[in-house]
C-alpha cells in the first residue's frame, strides 16, 4: 500500500476469508500510519513502546498490551514511539453474514453511531480475545480458520457490549459529522500533493471557509491542512527514497516542494535524519 492511497482498496486475505494480519516495526516504510479509511475493521494491537492514534477526532495514547478496535470507514492514523506494533483488517460482514441476527445487530449498531472506537486493557476479557487471534493468525496452523472465525464473532460481542456502555457524545461529537468533509480533504491531498495546493484550495474542496476548515480538520487529525499536506509529502519522499531511481531534489520536486532547502529542513525535523541518511537506512539497496 501506498501513502497516497488514503482509501485503501487491496483485498485482504481473500474472498471466503476476509482477513488481514500485518506486522509493522522501525523498518517498515510504512512504520508511521497517515490518516486514511476503509471499508473493514481494524484491530492494532502495541508489541513494544507507544502508539499515539487519531480516531474521528479522538487521540488515543496505546502503551504495551493494549489493542485498539477501529470500525469500518472511521478515518485514523497514529505515530508510533519506539513502537512495534500488529494490525488485524477485516470484513466484519462477512463474518458475521451466517447469522441474520448478528448481522442486523451489527449494522444498526454501525448506523446509529453505537459502534465506535474501542481500547482492550491486558488482562480483559476482549483483550484475552484479541491476544488470541493475533496468535492465531501469526501461526496458521491446522484449523485456525475456523478458530479464527469464532474469536471474531466473541470478540465482536465484546466489542458491541462495550461500545453501547460508552457516550456517544463525548466519543464522537462533532468531528465525526464533519468526517465526509474531511475525507474530500484527503482525497484531494492525495491526489494534488505533488502540486501546488493552498489552504484556499483545500476549503474549496471541503465547502467550507479557510478558518472553519483549519478548526474542524484539527479536531480531527491533530494537525492544521497545511501542516498535514506537508506531513504527507514527507511520508511520500520517505516512501519514493525507498524504491524509487531518484535524486533527492527529483523526488523533493515531484512530492510538491520547490525549495529543496525548505524540503531538507521539513525532512530532517519529522524523521530526524536527512533524507540521504533516510534513504542508507530505510533502503539497503542504496547503502552498498
Amino acid at each position: 500500500m501506498r501513502y497516497s492511497d488514503f482509501q485503501e482498496k487491496s483485498n485482504r486475505g481473500t474472498f471466503g476469508f476476509p482477513i488481514q494480519l500485518y506486522y509493522v516495526d522501525h523498518t517498515h516504510p510504512q512504520y508511521e500510519m497517515p490518516l486514511h479509511w476503509h471499508m473493514e475493521c481494524e484491530l492494532i494491537l502495541i508489541l513494544k513502546g507507544e502508539f499515539l492514534l487519531h480516531v474521528n477526532g479522538r487521540a488515543l495514547r496505546l502503551s504495551k498490551g493494549q489493542c485498539a478496535f477501529i470500525p469500518a470507514e472511521f478515518i485514523h492514523g497514529g505515530i508510533p514511539r519506539e513502537c512495534v506494533y500488529e494490525c488485524v483488517v477485516f470484513q466484519a460482514e462477512s463474518f458475521l453474514s451466517g447469522s441474520a441476527a448478528c448481522l442486523n445487530e451489527y449494522r444498526s449498531d454501525c448506523e446509529c453511531g453505537r459502534l465506535t472506537q474501542t481500547v482492550f486493557e491486558p488482562g480483559s476479557c476482549a483483550g484475552r480475545l484479541a491476544d488470541a487471534l493475533f496468535e492465531l493468525m501469526e501461526k496458521e496452523s491446522a484449523g485456525y480458520v475456523f478458530k479464527t472465525t469464532g474469536l471474531l464473532w466473541q470478540l465482536m460481542g465484546e466489542i458491541l457490549a462495550q461500545s453501547s456502555r460508552q457516550s456517544q457524545t463525548s466519543q464522537i461529537g462533532g468531528a465525526s459529522r464533519q468526517s465526509a468533509r474531511i475525507k474530500r480533504v484527503l482525497a484531494r491531498i492525495r491526489n494534488d500533493y505533488s502540486k501546488p495546493l493552498t489552504l484556499a484550495d483545500m476549503a474549496h474542496t471541503a465547502g467550507l471557509n479557510p478558518q472553519y476548515l483549519c478548526k474542524v480538520f484539527k479536531q480531527v487529525t491533530g494537525k492544521t491542512p497545511v501542516d498535514y499536506l506537508n506531513y504527507y509529502r514527507i511520508e511520500c519522499a520517505g516512501e519514493m527514497l525507498c524504491f524509487e531511481y531518484m535524486t533527492v531534489t527529483e523526488i523533493a520536486y515531484q512530492c510538491g516542494f520547490g525549495d529543496l532547502s525548505y524540503f531538507n529542513r521539513l525532512f530532517k525535523r519529522q524523521k530526524q535524519m536527512t533524507p540521504t541518511q533516510y534513504r542508507k537506512t530505510h533502503a539497503p539497496l542504496w547503502s552498498k
